[in-house]
């Protein structure tokens, strides 16, 4: 797995109907889309889940390299024309988990990005941080990457609802919608 970001910041006065009915016309061209385990059109929004700023920041779990390529040398070029060409993140899996009792469509994603420590060797922390951290009521799914080149750790949570409580560390996203045509075909648990 592959997980991938970019983040479109806009103003703080920008018109946030503007992208939801950007995805409402457009968000289905992903519903089908190879490779592409899942795809969160993700949002932010001044003073909502604690955010001081607007962005799109779609985020995606690719089975392989080739839907990532697919994706970022074809339908990407629209992100390019309308915005400007972002920085595309792109993390190693090392852990996804599905809910087993999931029941709904997820409304509410969250990350937190984390270090790996200096100085420690990324074996024992990247395995630990694979693990699934939350479960129950709302957890719709949970993925693990790495980004080797800083040595990060990023954990994305797809929740049914909002959770009632919203850690700090978290960067929290409203979905406005999410395509997952090879969900099911993601490997789940450790991914090494």
């Amino acid at each position: 797995m592959h997980v991938m970001q970019y983040e479109i910041g806009l103003p703080a006065d920008y018109d946030m109907d503007v992208i939801s009915r950007r995805v409402a016309d457009r968000g289905h061209a992903t519903d089908d889309f190879p490779h592409l385990g899942l795809k969160a059109y993700a949002v932010r929004r001044v003073g909502r889940h604690g955010s001081a700023v607007n962005a799109y920041a779609p985020f995606y779990l690719w089975r392989d390299p080739a839907g990532l390529n697919a994706f970022l040398y074809g339908p990407f070029r629209a992100i390019v024309t309308d915005f400007g060409r972002p920085a595309v993140r792109n993390w190693v899996g090392v852990g996804f988990h599905r809910s087993p009792e999931v029941v709904g469509t997820p409304v509410f994603a969250t990350r937190e990005v984390r270090q790996v420590p200096d100085g420690t060797a990324p074996a024992g922390v990247v395995e630990e941080a694979a693990a699934p951290v939350h479960a129950g009521p709302g957890v719709h799914c949970e993925a693990v990457a790495v980004d080797p080149s800083r040595w990060e750790l990023a954990r994305y949570t797809l929740w049914t609802e909002v959770p009632e409580v919203l850690d700090p560390a978290w960067t929290c996203y409203d979905l406005l919608h999410v395509s997952a045509p090879h969900l099911g075909e993601l490997a789940t648990g450790r991914l090494w």
